[in-house]
């Protein structure tokens, strides 16, 4: 199966759309939001067509195809107006028959690791940079930012196609892979 993950779009209508228009396209059966869904936080200049109510009205109509955690940006406030969970740290999600340890970054994170086992993938957003590497006896992956993007990366997300996480860039290029 595919999926398609994001992270990051922090209130921005612009790359919301261009996220939907990404998902609906790859013909993945889930979305899975890795925070920061709303709000552009204190430290970030304003994104790209800054509309947190855009956002919601865009997401909400996908309620029953979003897998979500919370980002440090996301309150309870946010999940008053998401009509789909988003305020769980993690998500533990067996996807293609392996173990995806998905949240956000700010809590669990390369440097502070959540419990895993031999295979398993950390996946997470909150840096603003693609990753898709080996680590340990695992893997680590991001799909950067949709809407921020830092480090001179371009705006992406990411793609579980069966054993094969891609990181795709909007003009369709892809940015990193890796076989898991």
């Amino acid at each position: 199966m595919k999926y398609m993950f994001a992270s990051d779009i922090h209130g921005s209508a612009y790359f919301c759309r261009k996220t939907l228009e990404a998902y609906k396209k790859s013909g993945a059966a889930r979305l899975i939001l890795l925070g920061d869904i709303l709000y552009h936080g204190p430290r970030n200049e304003f994104p790209k067509e800054y509309e947190p109510k855009q956002v919601l009205s865009m997401l909400n109509e996908y309620r029953n195809e979003i897998y979500a955690v919370r980002g440090n940006c996301d309150s309870e406030v946010d999940q008053m107006v998401l009509e789909f969970p988003m305020m769980a740290d993690y998500a533990l999600l067996v996807l293609n028959g392996r173990i995806f340890y998905a949240t956000h970054g700010h809590i669990y994170n390369k440097e502070v690791l959540p419990p895993m086992q031999p295979g398993d993938v950390l996946i997470h957003g909150h840096i603003h940079l693609p990753v898709a590497e080996p680590m340990g006896d695992g893997y680590l992956l991001n799909p950067g930012s949709v809407s921020l993007p830092k480090g001179g990366s371009p705006n992406s997300y990411g793609i579980l196609d069966e054993h094969v996480f891609t990181i795709y860039d909007f003009e369709g290029s892809k940015v990193k892979e890796i076989a898991l």
